[in-house]
C-alpha cells in the first residue's frame, strides 16, 4: 500500500436477524429432510401457500385442516412404517383439543412424532382465550415418555429440532407466535439442562428460572433492570430433565422464582418445588384468571398477572429459603 492511498476501515458487520420460532423450526426441518428421506411433515392448515416444507418436499408434506385429533392419529401411522413425523398445530388444539390422540399415540404406544405447537401461552395476543394456551405443560407433563421442549431464540429451537430427528422419539415442542430471539449461549452442540445467562451461576441467594419465549424475555428484562441478579434458563422441561436440572439449580442456589407464561398449578414451578422441597420456589406465572380483554401478548399477560413488574416484586419478596448443599435433594435422602 502506497502512501496516500484512501484506507477505510470495513464496517463491522451485523448478525443477521433471527428467525420466530416457527420459521426457525420450518427452515431447520426442511433442511434436514434434504438428507433424511424419513421426514414428513404434517399441518393443520397453518403454513399458507408458501411452506418452505412444502415448497422443498412435497410428496412429503400433508395439510389436514382442522382435523388436529385424526392428524396425531395419522402421524403414530406414518411412524409405525418407520418415517419420522412433525406434527404443527396451534398449542392449545394440540394440547387441548387433541389430548386424547396424543396420550394414546405418544403417551400409551410411544409413537415417535414430534408436535411442534405454535402460539403458546398468550402469544396469540388478540385471537382471544381460544386460541391462547397456558394449560399445555400441564398435560403434556402428565404423559410419561413425552420429551417436552420450550426453546428461546433461533439457535435453540434448531438445535431442539436437531435433537427430536437423531432421538426419534416422541415429543412437545412449545414456541410462540412472531417473535424472534438470539438464544442465549450455550457450550458444546447439545443443549445442556441448565443455560446459565452470562455462562456461569453467579453469587446470591436466588436466581431467576426462565420457561419459554415470553418468561425468558421478561428474565432477560429483570436482569437488565437489577444487574446482578442470576438468571437460569430452562429448554427441556419434561420429568427427566428437570431433574437433571433441578439437581444442578439446587447446587447453587436455594431461591428460585420461576417465570412462565402458563398456569401456575402443572406448571414448571410447581414440578420444581415438588422435586426440590428444601428449596425456597416461587412462581411467577399467568395465575389471574381469564384475560377479558383483547391486545398483544404482552397486554393479555399483564391482564392475567404476568410482566415485569410482578417479577421484580417476586425477587423482592421471596422469602429467605435454606442455602445449597444444606439439605438432601429428595432421590438422594430416599436412596440413602
Amino acid at each position: 500500500m502506497e502512501e496516500g492511498d484512501d484506507v477505510t476501515a470495513a464496517a463491522p458487520r451485523e448478525a443477521p436477524a433471527p428467525l420466530s420460532g416457527r420459521d426457525a423450526y420450518r427452515a431447520e426441518l426442511t433442511a434436514l429432510a434434504a438428507d433424511d428421506p424419513a421426514i414428513v411433515c404434517l399441518e393443520a392448515d397453518l403454513g399458507g401457500r408458501n411452506h418452505p416444507f412444502e415448497q422443498a418436499h412435497p410428496g412429503r408434506f400433508y395439510n389436514l385442516g382442522i382435523a388436529e385429533g385424526a392428524m396425531i392419529d395419522m402421524a403414530a401411522a406414518l411412524a409405525s412404517a418407520g418415517l419420522k413425523p412433525f406434527v404443527s398445530t396451534f398449542a392449545t388444539f394440540a394440547a387441548m383439543r387433541a389430548a386424547e390422540s396424543v396420550k394414546l399415540s405418544l403417551g400409551y404406544l410411544g409413537a415417535p412424532v414430534t408436535v411442534v405447537a405454535p402460539y403458546a401461552g398468550v402469544s396469540g395476543g388478540w385471537f382471544g382465550t381460544t386460541h391462547h394456551c397456558l394449560e399445555d405443560l400441564a398435560v403434556l407433563g402428565a404423559l410419561p415418555g413425552v420429551t417436552i421442549a420450550a426453546p428461546f431464540g433461533e439457535a435453540e429451537t434448531r438445535a431442539v429440532i436437531r435433537e427430536a430427528v437423531a432421538a426419534h422419539r416422541p415429543g412437545y415442542v412449545r414456541l410462540g407466535r412472531n417473535a424472534a430471539h438470539h438464544s442465549l449461549p450455550w457450550s458444546g452442540d447439545a443443549l445442556p439442562p441448565v443455560v446459565w445467562q452470562g455462562g456461569t451461576p453467579g453469587d446470591g441467594a436466588r436466581c431467576l428460572v426462565s420457561v419459554g419465549e415470553y418468561g425468558t424475555e421478561l428474565c432477560l428484562a429483570a436482569v437488565q433492570a437489577r444487574p446482578g441478579l442470576a438468571h437460569a434458563h430452562l429448554c427441556y422441561l419434561d420429568e427427566a430433565h428437570l431433574r437433571d436440572a433441578a439437581a444442578e439449580l439446587a447446587d447453587h442456589y436455594g431461591e428460585l422464582v420461576v417465570v412462565e407464561e402458563h398456569r401456575g398449578w402443572g406448571g414448571v414451578g410447581s414440578a420444581l418445588a415438588r422435586l426440590l422441597p428444601y428449596c425456597a420456589v416461587r412462581s411467577v406465572a399467568a395465575d389471574g384468571g381469564w384475560p377479558s380483554h383483547g391486545g398483544g401478548r404482552e397486554d393479555v399477560a399483564a391482564e392475567v398477572g404476568l410482566d415485569l413488574a410482578a417479577v421484580l416484586r417476586a425477587v423482592v419478596e421471596t422469602p429467605v429459603g435454606y442455602g445449597p448443599h444444606e439439605f438432601p435433594r429428595p432421590w438422594e435422602r430416599r436412596a440413602a
